[in-house]
């Protein structure tokens, strides 16, 4: 299952988002308002919680600088990762877009596909407060 969030511009560097994207403490900041829980349990780990889903633990899996981040699932049970993609629109502008992939059998892509777009898209929409 592949879904995309929306590509948003933020006014800052490609540079910064990058930094910032990082810094997995900061996905705190981008949570939706119905987060239940957020932990971060190492420099390259966090897990989150939202009201009437299980917890997910994510990883960084890799960075290449002021270009892309890439997140992946803790558990080899529900196998997904989540990219940021980073463009420079300018020196003090960059456009961002999360990619969603995972291995789900069709019963639950159909039940979490929903959810788990509109996450994406709470999450790149709220780049803005980094």
């Amino acid at each position: 299952m592949n879904l995309e969030s929306p590509k948003v511009t933020i006014q800052k560097s490609a540079q910064y988002i990058f930094e910032q994207l990082t810094d997995i403490k900061n996905f705190e900041k981008l949570m939706p308002e119905n987060t239940s829980k957020f932990e971060v349990i190492d420099e390259n780990c966090f897990e989150f919680g939202l009201k009437g889903m299980p917890e997910i633990k994510l990883v960084k899996k890799s960075a290449t600088p002021t270009s892309e981040v890439i997140l992946g699932a803790a558990s080899s049970k529900l196998p997904f990762t989540l990219t940021a993609k980073i463009d420079e629109v300018a020196s003090d502008s960059s456009a961002v877009q999360l990619f969603f992939q995972g291995e789900f059998n069709p019963m639950m892509a159909m039940m979490i596909k929903g959810p788990i777009g509109k996450f994406i898209e709470t999450l790149v929409h709220n780049m803005t407060k980094l």
